[in-house]
This record gives structure tokens, C-alpha cells and sequence, in this order.
């Protein structure tokens, strides 16, 4: 088996402060993370000694919910953040979309074309 891992993509399109970035990818890697302990709970034992994590940027919505897409097209556990709109975004806003924890090279086909944030 490949090296699991789960790759968080945010958007660059909307104002959010770093500690604000920081949060939503924090959500992001939690609910995707439980989301793959119960679908996927092989990928998962193997990634919770690493937990590799990378974040990489997106220009907007659009991207976020081309890579939700393909994430649940390919069967891969994922999570698409929307902030409750308390501080500084609208409520539900998208801000980010984390895949996996998964093999690298399944997710590598949706994001691995992506820069890092």
C-alpha cells in the first residue's frame, strides 16, 4: 500500500486571517478524519502514526466543490467546511475541503496538481 495521507485545500478568494485559515483547516482535518475511521478504518489506523497533513491553496468556491466532487466520485472520505458566519465570514461560507486520510496516490489524482498555501 501507498503512504495515506489527507490533503486540505483552502480558498485564497475570500479574507480570512491566519488564525482564522488555521481553524477552518483544524475542522476540516478532524471531520475528514472521522469521516475515514468509520469508512476506511485500514487507511485510517495506518495514517494516525503519521498523520501526514498537507494544505494547499485554491483561487474559489468553484475548485473546492470540483474536488468535493471527485473525492466522493472516487469513494475517498472528505469534508467541505462552511464557517457558522461568527467572526468574519458569512455564514456559511466554504471555506476549505480536506480528502482523506487516504492513499497518496488516490488523492494525488484530484490534488496533486495544487500549490501549497
Amino acid at each position: 500500500m501507498s503512504a495515506i495521507k489527507q490533503v486540505i485545500a483552502v480558498r485564497t478568494d475570500i479574507k480570512m486571517g491566519r488564525g482564522k485559515t488555521a481553524a477552518q483547516v483544524g475542522h476540516a482535518c478532524v471531520l475528514a478524519a472521522e469521516a475515514a475511521r468509520v469508512s476506511h478504518p485500514d487507511w485510517w489506523n495506518e495514517w494516525w502514526d503519521t498523520q501526514e497533513k498537507v494544505v494547499v491553496r485554491v483561487p474559489g468556491y468553484g475548485d473546492l466543490e470540483e474536488i468535493r466532487r471527485e473525492a466522493a466520485r472516487a469513494g475517498l472520505p472528505y469534508h467541505m467546511v462552511r464557517d457558522a458566519g461568527h467572526t468574519q465570514l458569512t455564514p456559511g461560507t466554504a471555506t476549505c475541503v480536506s480528502v482523506g486520510p487516504a492513499p497518496e496516490h488516490l488523492i494525488d489524482r484530484i490534488t496533486g496538481g495544487l500549490s501549497l498555501l
